[in-house]
């Protein structure tokens, strides 16, 4: 088990953390538009594919090939969800399935426990160096080295963009009733709350809550409720069965947004080589 020093909190380093959860409140008191609410959706949605696409499918599996201009908006996309850099994130992921529910799995809820595999090792100190040793294919990059040392640099600015959109949309668009603070609060705090705690729900719930079609030696699960907030991700069983497919629903019924894009992409010659599993993988199914 984790010792007390390993569960320590690091509150004056989570100051932003905390602080966007609090800014997420704030919806009660700055009031409610059309245009701050499709801002959120549209910025967790775009946010979300950042983390899915980029940070999980193509950084931490190289589920398929791009180039090294998309791949650097796919890190920046990832890095504007505030959850540190592509080179920090792809290597505890990866770390991850190295170890999944054993001792040395520093988010299982199996056996660490709900809400330290939720959100307790990613406000601990612990863990927020990057092991370069997991990840040596992609440090190789200055350009990702630089989003991975710089990591608030892009939500900072992401969040000023915001602010000063509604701004000019309360000037010169009076009409949408909105203001500078409310999309921040909205399209900035809120939006990047619902990323974090979407993305949470994969280390926590889709090793719990589901079904399980493949023979793993861990406890990973199948959720269509996961899959639907985290834009295919709750085909956690499927995922963890065959790790190097880029789809992760893996029969046509099983929703799956972030391959429906990159498959879109795929066809604009984008992206490339989208692996997918083999026949042997799905006759090794049991459900």
């Amino acid at each position: 088990m984790l010792s007390k020093q390993e569960r320590q909190i690091d509150f004056v380093g989570n100051i932003p953390f905390i602080s966007v959860h609090i800014g997420g409140l704030l919806i009660f008191w700055v009031g409610f538009s059309w245009t701050a609410l499709i801002t959120c959706l549209l910025l967790w949605f775009v946010r979300m594919f950042g983390i899915t696409a980029g940070y999980h499918r193509y950084f931490s599996h190289r589920t398929y090939q791009t180039t090294r201009f998309f791949q650097f908006i796919l890190a920046v996309l990832g890095n504007a969800s505030a959850q540190l850099g592509p080179l920090w994130w792809a290597a505890h992921h990866r770390h991850h399935h190295n170890y999944a529910d054993t001792e040395q799995d520093i988010h299982s809820p199996i056996i660490h426990g709900g809400w330290w595999s939720h959100i307790g090792w990613v406000v601990s100190p612990q863990y927020s160096q990057t092991d370069e040793r997991k990840i040596r294919d992609f440090a190789k990059y200055p350009e990702l080295q630089y989003l991975n040392r710089f990591h608030m640099l892009v939500p900072i600015l992401l969040a000023i963009a915001v602010t000063v959109i509604g701004i000019l949309f309360q000037i010169y668009l009076p009409g949408l009733q909105t203001s500078g603070l409310q999309m921040l609060i909205w399209g900035f705090c809120l939006s990047t709350v619902l990323v974090y705690h979407s993305t949470f729900t994969i280390n926590s719930l889709a090793h719990i809550v589901g079904y399980r079609r493949f023979n793993t030696s861990d406890n990973s699960r199948n959720n269509l409720f996961l899959a639907l907030i985290t834009l295919g991700e709750g085909w956690h069983n499927n995922h963890h069965y065959y790790p190097a497919s880029e789809r992760q629903g893996f029969y046509w019924w099983e929703i799956d947004i972030t391959h429906y894009i990159l498959t879109l992409l795929s066809w604009l010659g984008i992206v490339w080589n989208l692996r997918t599993p083999p026949q042997t993988i799905y006759d090794q199914s049991h459900s």
